[in-house]
């Protein structure tokens, strides 16, 4: 059973929601990266979704994007991530780590390479932007052979006929989108979730994890009414982003990670 799997397995036997908070790779510093993971786990992350820096992440927001540029403006490339997840494996082998990013810089590296790479490294699975389904037979059939997962995006426009398509391709959990739009919007009214997820569970076993708007306690708990899991992003990274050392890094993430985990197990 793959980590995604024992994770997942565990929560939903407590009645617990996950926590999946995303952070860039080499933001706000390269030797940053792995302390602010370490201290996400510490306060109650599950999942920790880590992002690829990219020069042109057409689905993020500002915040994200500048993480990005932050990032590529220290050198750290796709094989730097890689060694991030490496040097995060040295201490802590539980907790899954899945990639997210785009697909420009994974061809330039080679699909063989890269998936090889990111196994030994200890990457669990792949979120990949701008790769759709009809298209992702090939790295799909690299990442099934090194045991890794490929999720897919099901945003809110998407039709049941390619809902049904999309979990055909997909495995891990499935990332569904709460808004029209980039990362980091805001003015989400949840409330025209239920049809929708309701719809998506009935044609999947494979766990919902929900994010795009989510900022704060009353927000994770909206989401997590329709969903297994819920995904925080821009609203960690503009924080962390005003952080200058990893003593920062560490009360940021305690008194805004914190409380949202602690929301979602009912603690």
């Amino acid at each position: 059973m793959s980590r995604l799997s024992k994770k997942f397995e565990k929560l939903k036997l407590k009645s617990q929601k996950a926590l999946i908070p995303f952070v860039t790779a080499g933001h706000p510093h390269p030797l940053m990266t792995v302390p602010t993971m370490h201290a996400l786990v510490k306060n109650g992350a599950s999942i920790i979704e880590l992002g690829m820096p990219f020069s042109d992440p057409m689905a993020d927001g500002i915040v994200i994007q500048q993480s990005s540029e932050v990032a590529i403006e220290k050198d750290m490339t796709l094989s730097s991530v890689l060694d991030v997840v490496r040097e995060f494996r040295e201490k802590d082998n539980k907790t899954p780590v899945i990639l997210m990013g785009y697909l420009n810089p994974i061809e330039k590296y080679g699909y063989q390479q890269f998936v090889k790479q990111a196994s030994e490294s200890g990457v669990d699975g792949l979120l990949i932007v701008d790769l759709p389904p009809e298209e992702a037979d090939d790295l799909l059939s690299l990442l099934k052979q090194y045991n890794m997962s490929q999720i897919f995006l099901i945003a809110p426009t998407t039709t049941q006929k390619r809902q049904e398509f999309i979990l055909s391709k997909s495995s891990g959990f499935i990332y569904c989108v709460a808004l029209k739009g980039v990362t980091g919007s805001s003015n989400v009214d949840y409330g025209d979730l239920s049809e929708k997820f309701t719809t998506i569970k009935s044609l999947t076993d494979l766990p919902i994890a929900i994010g795009f708007g989510v900022k704060d306690v009353e927000s994770a708990l909206a989401v997590a009414e329709y969903g297994d899991a819920v995904v925080i992003g821009s609203s960690l990274v503009k924080k962390l982003g005003q952080c200058s050392d990893e003593k920062q890094i560490k009360k940021t993430i305690k008194k805004f990670i914190k409380p949202i985990a602690k929301a979602l197990k009912n603690d």
